[in-house]
């Protein structure tokens, strides 16, 4: 077994047993990319068993703090039994299901959605990537199901020295598929959508969105960034079952991601002239709303990662600032801001001071109803707070 020791001074994260060490702590040692590596201090005490990436600065993954471990197929089987075992104690309102969410759930860099009879998994570093014959045998015994497909199509698999690599591993069929959630249907394709194929993590965001639109009457709904429209749907159906008439405007600057989104209405039997589909830019079109004079009763801000880690983070806070004052500006007292970051480098207290100082420059004061996260099969742990990337605050205009 190869050995890598860290600086002195560098053992103190593995010893609060977060799962990561960067490559500017490591003294010496190495090994090929995925392989499984003994990682020691500075005086040479056994810290972890981890798998190394070379090319990339997350330069170790820990696989296990305990030093009788044996890191192989049966290991990689019993973390995602584990995993899918922990699902299946928590309430969730759908067939679409994130089973294995990586080094929360032990399995660093593996992501894995179930999709009602199929399973899609993204193996975005070297080391799941070694496993992942084990790791594809064993969600098929933890699932009882054998459709398994690959979507490693991301840049952070680049960033670990691998190719992307995408389609069937187990089993074969269609890409397009039907997922329930909170009783609507929603299409997605596993071989082209965002992520996985579909935002899981806004599942229970989407229903709070629903639930508050039963009581309002009627309603002016605007829904950026809106993807294949599920807070669309959401709304719509909240509207209806309040029995109340009302509109949503659905922006997104992706054609395909809008058709489909206008498919999804027929297929919850929503009313077409419930809703506009507008294929622009946000902030355009946010501005115009505002010389137009336009308002709406209720905003949802869900845009694409804007910092994917600390360094950008900057950059991104006066993104997040703008379109969250645009938002304020057209929001009508009494009105519901549904605002998101899914960026990791974005902390939650630091998107709350950015959602503050863009009311403060609108002028515009509100009450915070709510802090929101990711659904709870997206969960972060105690020793791994960067688990919790997705954030969100719903504010009322006051």
């Amino acid at each position: 077994m190869k050995t890598v020791r860290l600086k002195e001074g560098k053992e103190r994260s593995l010893l609060r047993h977060h799962p990561w060490v960067f490559d500017s702590a490591v003294a010496r040692g190495g090994g090929d990319a995925g392989e499984t590596v003994r990682v020691e201090g500075h005086d040479g005490r056994f810290l972890a068993w981890a798998s190394i990436s070379p090319a990339s600065r997350i330069r170790l993954r820990v696989w296990s703090f305990q030093e009788t471990e044996r890191i192989d197929a049966d290991f990689m089987a019993h973390r995602v039994a584990c995993a899918v075992a922990a699902r299946g104690r928590m309430n969730i309102q759908s067939d679409g299901v994130r089973l294995v969410h990586g080094e929360s759930d032990g399995l660093p860099g593996l992501i894995v959605d179930r999709y009602a009879d199929t399973l899609v998994a993204q193996f975005l570093a070297c080391g799941v990537e070694r496993f992942k014959p084990a790791i594809v045998a064993a969600l098929m015994a933890a699932t009882g199901l054998d459709r398994v497909y690959e979507r490693s199509d991301t840049n952070s698999r680049s960033l670990e020295g691998l190719p992307p690599s995408t389609g069937w591993l187990a089993g074969t069929g269609p890409t397009e598929l039907v997922l329930s959630e909170h009783g609507w249907q929603l299409s997605l394709d596993i071989a082209t959508g965002h992520k996985t194929g579909y935002y899981l993590d806004q599942r229970d965001n989407r229903a709070r969105l629903a639930e508050a639109a039963q009581r309002l009457a009627p309603a002016d709904i605007l829904n950026a960034y809106c993807y294949s429209g599920g807070f669309t749907v959401a709304a719509l159906a909240g509207l209806r079952s309040g029995g109340h008439r009302g509109h949503v405007v659905s922006i997104d600057s992706s054609a395909p991601a809008l058709a489909r989104a206008q498919l999804q209405m027929a297929r919850n039997g929503l009313n077409p002239q419930d809703a506009t589909w507008l294929d622009a830019d946000v902030n355009a079109s946010m501005r115009r709303f505002i010389e137009e004079g336009r308002q709406f009763d209720a905003i949802v801000l869900d845009p694409p990662k804007l910092a994917p880690t600390a360094a950008h983070a900057e950059r991104a806070a006066r993104a997040y600032k703008d379109i969250n004052r645009l938002a304020f500006k057209l929001l009508r007292e009494g009105g519901l801001l549904y605002t998101f970051s899914c960026s990791g480098g974005v902390s939650a207290d630091l998107f709350h001071k950015i959602v503050a100082s863009a009311g403060a420059d609108a002028g515009v004061d509100g009450f915070i109803l709510e802090k929101l996260t990711g659904a709870p099969d997206h969960p972060m742990t105690l020793a791994f707070p960067e688990g919790e990337y997705l954030k969100g605050l719903v504010v009322m205009r006051r």
